[in-house]
This record gives structure tokens, sequence and C-alpha cells, in this order.
């Protein structure tokens, strides 16, 4: 594609009332992130030069989640054509390639984008989306020539019997040359039913007026739309598939890949082992050689090649995982490094701490990282040894080679190579047992005789 400067405008004033939330609609998350922050990236990658966000008058979050955006406001909302018309000003007479996308049409790829580009360089003034459905429905229809052009776009409700048995439909997502925009949208009306200013009028007004239009079809799963909570988790689906087909092809081993859950930035490398129900929240970046069990959930977090994570393991934000380390089952790491070598097997929480290259952490481990006011640092050195059931109350140093006894509360520190345990002594007293019971039965029969 040649280089050419590339504007684009997202419609993003609508209610979204079928979505039941506060929230506006292009703010809900797909793949960890918003719809409409889905469509800024793939804008990013074609670098496009200016981004206008068309929202409603209480947009404020949409253009910054935009960002870097500017922010125009739709107010009253009066179809897709005076959305664009509301962009003009912003757009400041731009010439160059003019897109028109939406913020709830999150999916659209690069691909198909710069296919568009590449046709209305090809010499058409204005390309238009288009594509097959299963069930085309109430879709604007795409009416074509015999030589291939876009002659109109007729909205369903206004079509024909002839023009509605159209299968190729249209997306909305357009492509024009920018230095047209202004003329094209000043000849928009809104004589129709709906009494609105359609977008799709600029094709007829392209032909009329001796310009050329064209389409590029795509696929459908791409230009799917969000308007309910259904639609969003159809979209999920949708991008989930994509992702995980994405991980399998760049050397990704999935035991059950439909039971994984990835993020939009999910980075994994080369033979990393998933095993099934591992959800990946935004943030996280696994090495080579990684074995990730069943039941684990992870967010910003990193993992370095040869470790083993889970299974039922949680990490959290901060946590680092070194090279061939091992935490293991009902394991959470919150802002933790566990450095090269290092066991974490079992029932532990290892917040706000190192634990050292080669060190051994005990079942039941804890480290008490809050006092109600302040989050304090555990230290581990390397190749110590914590026994199980042990809570070392921050801030606290373990040293190199230490060795700490199960069921102990460490609060101090504990130099290199010491040991250390607070353990009550053990009381044992021979014969007791039965008395004991003989003494809770009597208590049960006496309390059972009163009720």
């Amino acid at each position: 594609m040649t280089s050419q400067a590339i504007a684009a405008v997202i419609l993003a004033a609508g209610q979204g009332t079928r979505m039941r939330s506060a929230r506006p609609k292009v703010l809900h998350p797909l793949g960890g992130r918003s719809m409409i922050a889905h469509v800024r990236a793939t804008l990013a990658a074609l670098a496009a030069a200016k981004v206008v966000v068309v929202t409603a008058p209480e947009g404020a979050a949409v253009v910054a989640a935009a960002a870097p955006a500017t922010g125009v406001v739709q107010d009253p909302p009066l179809g897709t054509g005076h959305a664009v018309q509301a962009a003009l000003p912003a757009l400041g007479g731009f010439e160059g390639d003019v897109l028109v996308l939406y913020g709830d049409t999150p999916l659209v790829s690069e691909a198909t984008l710069r296919a568009m580009l590449e046709r209305r360089r090809a010499g058409a003034a204005v390309v238009v989306l288009g594509f097959r459905p299963a069930d085309p429905a109430a879709y604007g229809r795409l009416v074509t020539g015999a030589d291939g052009r876009l002659l109109r776009i007729v909205e369903f409700r206004e079509a024909s019997a002839d023009e509605r048995a159209i299968t190729l439909c249209n997306s909305g997502v357009m492509a024009i040359e920018g230095r047209h925009l202004a003329a094209l949208l000043g000849r928009l009306d809104n004589a129709n039913a709906k009494g609105e200013y359609y977008l799709t009028d600029i094709v007829r007004h392209a032909n009329e007026a001796g310009l050329e239009a064209g389409f590029v079809e795509g696929d459908a799963e791409e230009v799917f739309g969000v308007n309910s909570r259904a639609e969003l988790a159809a979209a999920e689906a949708i991008l989930q598939r994509r992702l995980r087909r994405a991980a399998l092809e760049n050397g990704v081993s999935m035991t059950d890949p439909d039971s994984v859950h990835l993020s939009w930035d999910t980075a994994l490398g080369r033979d990393v082992t998933i095993e099934p129900n591992v959800f990946f929240a935004p943030g996280v970046s696994v090495a080579d050689n990684v074995l990730i069990r069943a039941f684990s959930h992870l967010e910003g977090c990193m993992i370095e090649s040869g470790a083993t994570v889970g299974p039922f393991a949680r990490l959290r934000p901060g946590a680092r995982i070194g090279p061939e380390a091992h935490i293991g089952n009902f394991v959470e790491v919150k802002n933790g490094l566990i450095e090269a070598g290092a066991k974490v097997n079992h029932l532990s929480y290892i917040g706000d701490a190192r634990v050292g290259a080669k060190a051994n952490v005990g079942a039941g481990t804890i480290t008490c990282n809050y006092d109600g006011f302040g989050k304090y640092r555990t230290d581990i050195g390397a190749g110590a040894f914590i026994g199980s059931n042990t809570a070392l109350v921050a801030p606290v140093a373990i040293g190199d080679g230490a060795i700490v006894g199960a069921g102990s509360t460490i609060a101090a520190d504990v130099p290199a190579g010491a040991v250390a345990l607070t353990r009550a002594p053990q009381e044992t007293r021979p014969d007791r047992a039965e008395r004991f019971r003989e003494r809770a039965r009597a208590r049960a029969k006496a309390a059972k005789g009163k009720s």
C-alpha cells in the first residue's frame, strides 16, 4: 500500500440501552480491554494521523478510552451521516483517506482495513466493507453493477423484494477520500423512513457526481456488532477463537483450547503447555517451555523459562516466577519474586516478597505482609528452607541457607545458615484419652436430658 495519510472517525454516540448498564456500551471489555480500545489499537497499527471520536453529550470517558483522540459531541443524534458531519470540523479539511468505524464493532482487522484502503487508492472515492451473513435479516444491501462497482446501499425497510434478495450486506465501515468527504456529506438529506441522515447515501451521491464507489467483502465475524450482553459474550467467543488459534500456530500446546481464556495482550513463548481451565487476565508474559497446570488464574505477571505453575495457582499483579521455579497447587503470589529453581509447592501465600534461588517454602506458609495500615516485605534468601505452616511476619528477612522449623511464627530476622523455630513445649498425658471421651459423653447425655 502506498504511503498516504490516514484519519479515522469512530462513531460511539449510541446509548447502548440494551446493555442495561451505567457504563457506556463501547467501554464494556472484550479480551481484557474496552471495545473502543480494540478499534483504537487497530488504527494505531495503521499509523492513523488523526482520530476523531463522536460521542453522546456525556462521552468524556469514551474519548479518554480512545486516547489519543479528539472527541466531538453529536447532539441530538440524527443518524450516522449526521455523526460524521459533526466530526468534520475536527478533521480540519483532511484530504487523505478517512476511515469510518464503529466503537461497538471491535473485531474488524487491520488486514481488512488495508484492503479497503488499497481499493480506495485504486480509484474509488468511497469504499464500503460488505459481508454475507448466514441470515441477512434487516441489514442494508449493497447494490452492485455488472462491472463490480457499488451503485448504492439500500436500507432494508426501504428495499424492494429483489433488493432484499441480495446477500451482500452493509457493515457500515467505510473508507472515503478526504477531499470529497465534506461535499458528499453536504448532499445528505433525511427524506427516509426514519427521518435520519444516512451515511450510506454518500454512495449514491458519489456515483451521481461521477466518482467511483467500490466495496471490499469481509468476514461476517469481523463486522459483528455488539448491542447486548448476549452479543458481547458472542464477540468474546470470536475473539477467544482468534487468540487461541494464533497461540497454537505459534507453538503453544493446549490440552483443551476451548476452556482456556486469553487476554488481548497475553504473550506466550514456544513450547508452552497450558492445561484446561486456565484464565489469563491482562498483563501476562510467559517465556518458553513453561507448564501451566489446570485451573490457574494469572494476571499482571511474568513467568520465565522452564517454570511450572499450578494446578489451582493464582498469580496476581507483580508476580515474577523465575526460570525452573515451581508454583504448586493452591499457591497465591502477589508482587513477589520467586527466583530460579525455588519451590512453593502447596497451599501458601507469598505477598510482597522475594524467595531466593533454590529456596523451598513448605505447605501452609504465609507472608504476613499487611498490618491493617501498610504493606511490608519479606526476604527469603537463596537455599533457605521454610518449614510447613510457618507465618513470616513482615518486615522480616531469612538469610541464605537458613532453616525455619515447621509451625513457627517468625517476626525477627534469621541470619544466614541459622535454624529458627518458635514452638511451645509439647505436653503428653498418658492414658487420658479415654477419660476425656467419658467426660464428653456424660456432658452430651446431660445436655440431651435437659432438652
